[in-house]
């Protein structure tokens, strides 16, 4: 049998914090990447959340490898314990890691990858498969379409593009297209400084941390803008889950968030909606709406926030040979550790190359997209992720294995699922009482709980 030719690149999908780190990675094992990225700049999903505060500290997200690189070079990193905006992860960071000399040639930006297979192979065709190299389709920014080889594929290409749809059975609400063309409803994160929010009435939907964000920066413009109004919807029974864990929760600012939001639910200045399932967006006359729950309530707003999470692209993916998650479209061996409905409190077993790998050799889905559905994700899960598989392709069997996620504790261990229904005591049970494996040491920040980690969308 023919071995795979080496010359080819480790192509890499995505010039986002993951993408950019697993070519550093790769770059310190010897192998050459490409990165391949969809917008017109390095961290494009990023930037369009730019506004927004992370709740993490910048020493959660930088890469180690990705750190090394650019201190080669002179960079000097941000205060470990200041809370970066998306735009500076994108200027600060980003940014000077894609300008070194080492990652500068080998990103591609507006380059769209299309399709993923393997040369002369469709995924029915299993001799001789291991050995071919993968063939990526890629549309380049004058629109042409050209072929790309190589040795093995990373796809760290995020979810930002694919929301998740209001309608609660996996299907848009009956008028939601037409409400999204009329601009009625927003991006997930909207900017809502950036107009026709002030003195009107805002809908959000959703229950995790992009919906806390976008009812606090609501509550904050109704200060200088009299007549703004927040409604913030949410399909469970109770808030608790949102309210996350307060002064237990390691990470001080995410524990803030849900405290905050708690209180402007608690003063009235936001008007909070339980157990609100939307089957229907109802445009009035192009300038509101009208959004009607499967029990029969309507709330009439003018803007409505979209936070329902996100969905992976598959799409480009149907030549390879993939094992996923019935539930949440991650690796099969990863969708139960990370499933919502049954681990709330956040807990992830360190993982790396060996959880993540698929039945097609030398494929990998890393970063954001390797959570599927499942909303809980941070870029040092990712950064590890890429670690683990930069050594599995460079042959290195002990480092791959040597997987570690140091991440700190939410302070909630919370049975309710994502429609508020589930068995409270028996998801608790199950979701916290896994026992700790023992720790392997990669250099990661000490002093801090293994395996926690809830930033959904990298807020």
């Amino acid at each position: 049998m023919t071995a795979i030719r080496t010359d080819h690149p480790v192509a890499v999908i995505g010039a986002g914090p993951v993408g950019l780190a697993a070519a550093a990675h790769l770059l310190e094992r010897g192998l050459e990447p490409l990165v391949l990225e969809a917008g017109p700049s390095v961290g494009a999903a990023v930037r369009k959340w730019g506004h927004v505060r992370l709740f993490s500290t910048w020493r959660y997200n930088l890469d180690p490898a990705s750190v090394r690189l650019l201190e080669r070079h002179g960079w000097e990193a941000p205060r470990p314990t200041a809370l970066p905006y998306g735009a500076q992860i994108v200027e600060d960071y980003l940014e000077p890691l894609a300008a070194t000399p080492e990652l500068a040639g080998r990103i591609r930006t507006g380059h769209r990858v299309l399709a993923v297979t393997r040369k002369d192979r469709d995924r029915g065709s299993s001799l001789g498969r291991d050995q071919a190299p993968f063939l990526l389709r890629v549309q380049r920014p004058d629109g042409a379409v050209a072929e790309v080889l190589a040795r093995a594929v990373i796809d760290a290409s995020g979810t930002w593009e694919h929301r998740a749809p209001l309608g609660t059975s996996g299907l848009p609400a009956l008028g939601e297209e037409d409400a999204t063309a009329a601009a009625l409803v927003t991006a997930p994160l909207a900017d809502v400084t950036a107009g026709g929010f002030g003195g009107r009435r805002t809908l959000v939907v959703g229950g995790g941390h992009s919906a806390a964000n976008s009812v606090l920066a609501l509550t904050q413009l109704s200060r200088t803008h009299p007549g703004t109004e927040v409604v913030w919807a949410v399909r469970a029974a109770a808030p608790a889950r949102a309210y996350g864990g307060g002064s237990a929760d390691e990470l001080p600012a995410r524990g803030q968030l849900g405290t905050r939001l708690q209180t402007m639910v608690e003063s009235g200045a936001v008007r909070l909606v339980t157990g609100f399932r939307t089957e229907r967006l109802e445009t009035i006359d192009g300038q509101r709406l009208r959004v009607h729950a499967a029990d029969g309530r309507t709330l009439e707003v003018d803007r409505l926030i979209p936070a329902t999470g996100f969905r992976p692209d598959l799409s480009i993916l149907s030549e390879v040979r993939l094992d996923l998650d019935p539930a949440v479209d991650a690796p099969r061996r990863l969708g139960p550790l990370i499933d919502p409905d049954f681990h709330s409190c956040g807990t992830v077993e360190p993982h790396g190359a060996a959880v993540l790998a698929h039945p097609e050799k030398d494929f990998y889905v890393a970063g954001m997209k390797s959570y599927g559905r499942a909303p809980t994700f941070l870029m040092a899960t990712g950064y590890e992720q890429v670690r683990s598989i930069a050594a599995a392709l460079a042959g290195d069997a002990p480092a791959a294995e040597a997987v570690e996620l140091e991440l700190p504790a939410t302070g909630v261990c919370s049975g309710i699922g994502s429609d508020g229904s589930a068995d409270e005591a028996a998801l608790a049970g199950a979701c916290c009482s896994t026992p700790e494996p023992t720790p392997v040491s990669i250099g990661f920040p000490t002093g801090l709980r293994h395996g926690r980690a809830t930033e959904g969308a990298g807020t």
